[in-house]
């Protein structure tokens, strides 16, 4: 009885192990889809100005 009360244990581990990667997965997609949005022309310009400001520290 102990085996199989074991067993049950361990598959319940690997069921909350699987299911917290199931959430960290979903939950990193939606993050992507923010960052994937459209910019306003204030961000734009500011992420123009900071890659412009690295290109002129390279040279």
């Amino acid at each position: 009885m102990d085996k199989l009360n074991w067993g049950y244990i361990q598959l319940g581990l690997v069921a909350l192990v699987f299911g917290g990667l199931q959430v960290w997965w979903i939950s990193s997609v939606f993050r992507r889809r923010d960052l994937a949005r459209p910019q306003s022309a204030g961000e734009f310009r500011k992420t123009l100005e900071k890659i412009w400001g690295k290109e002129q520290g390279r040279r």
